[in-house]
């Protein structure tokens, strides 16, 4: 194994009601003004707003709002959220949501300590993080496992980037995993959901130089079960047992636990998949099941023995091919794109798309391994 170190800040606090008590932790921290961060409305829809108000009140906490994130949350939400939090002389940002909520609600607690610089510095290696207000979150939605992890990813709308940062100082401080608020989730979300964990995990997988075999088995069931949950949940979305697996599994797949003791490894599909969502707007997921599959057959015989591995571990299967060809097909009968046309993304972009990416490989020090032409030869698989 290669030396590691694995620290992990974030408590969680994971069942049925768990939202109530929210003002009591924040009371238990000594915070008294907090930004309330959260989307379009659906969290008013499903009484969550009430009672995340109600708790508030009841521990005397104040509060300003900062609403209308969007999936790939954008750096302009980011700016206003920073102005509010500095006028309002809030302690720490709450967010109520899914991993858009979250990363806004991080990028604007890395910002508002920032006098006299831009937050998205951080984003682009311009400026390192130094200090940022504590994050508390309330999950809506199983993905992207930003209630444990210290990742924000921000598009810039006006240079069409999406860059990310990452720090222990952006871990929440407290996240409040609550499975029977996932139930309303739609069938597509839940299957974007599942793209998005699945990545997650294979990324370090196949691309690290040392994977210790504890690590291997980790991924394996995360994808395994991922799998198996979603099947069952598209089938059956009232299952809380399910829905409950499926959050908490969302959550190992990218606190630091697999991707602890290996060596070298990087996120070459998130980089192309960011890369699409920022000049394409398309959900995160649904971009990835489209990377993933052709960035494998391009990539396999790199580390050959892995992807077997994969095949058969997961699929039962022997060969690298046909380990692939499972994963494509699962995507493909669960309802995500696997191709660029399905996605309504033209061929003919494929080069600005690559351009794209490989800026941003650059900035997360890949640009030695995928070139330009390396990006757009994956890209002609999809």
């Amino acid at each position: 194994m290669t030396p590691f170190t694995y620290h992990n800040p974030t408590r969680i606090e994971f069942g049925p009601g768990t939202e109530n008590r929210i003002g009591e932790c924040l009371n238990k921290d000594a915070v008294e003004r907090v930004l309330l961060v959260y989307g379009t409305g659906s969290i008013k829809k499903n009484g969550l707003y009430e009672r995340v108000l109600q708790s508030l009140q009841n521990a005397h906490i104040e509060y300003v709002e900062l609403s209308g994130v969007v999936s790939n949350p954008v750096l302009s939400k980011v700016y206003e959220g920073i102005e509010l939090s500095r006028a309002f002389d809030a302690q720490a940002i709450l967010a109520v949501g899914g991993g858009s909520v979250i990363d806004t609600a991080k990028a604007v607690a890395a910002g508002v300590p920032g006098a006299g610089g831009d937050v998205w510095e951080f984003f682009t290696g311009a400026r390192e993080l130094d200090s940022a207000l504590p994050v508390y979150t309330i999950v809506t939605l199983a993905a992207a496992a930003s209630e444990m992890n210290g990742n924000s990813v921000i598009t810039n709308e006006k240079t069409s980037q999406k860059y990310s940062i990452g720090s222990k100082l952006l871990n929440p401080r407290l996240s409040i995993v609550n499975p029977e608020l996932m139930m309303s989730v739609s069938k597509e979300y839940l299957v974007y959901s599942a793209s998005d964990i699945i990545a997650h995990a294979i990324e370090t997988y196949f691309t690290a130089a040392d994977h210790p075999r504890f690590q291997s088995r980790l991924v394996e069931s995360i994808v395994k079960s991922v799998i198996e949950l979603t099947d069952c949940l598209i089938e059956h979305p009232e299952d809380y047992h399910a829905r409950a697996e499926f959050a908490w599994v969302s959550s190992q797949a990218l606190n630091g636990l697999t991707t602890s003791g290996t060596g070298g490894g990087n996120f070459p599909n998130h980089m192309i998949e960011h890369a699409l969502s920022a000049l394409f707007n398309i959900p995160h997921g649904a971009g990835l099941s489209i990377v993933v599959p052709a960035w494998m057959s391009w990539y396999k015989e790199k580390n050959l023995p892995q992807f077997e591995r994969f095949a058969k571990k997961v699929f039962g299967k022997t060969s690298a091919e046909e380990g692939i060809t499972m994963l494509k097909r699962w995507y493909g009968s669960i309802g995500t794109p696997i191709t660029l046309a399905q996605a309504h993304i033209p061929k003919e972009r494929i080069p600005e798309i690559a351009k794209n990416a490989y800026e941003l490989g650059i900035v997360w020090g890949m640009g030695e391994e995928y070139s330009v032409q390396d990006i757009e030869a994956i890209l002609e698989k999809a």
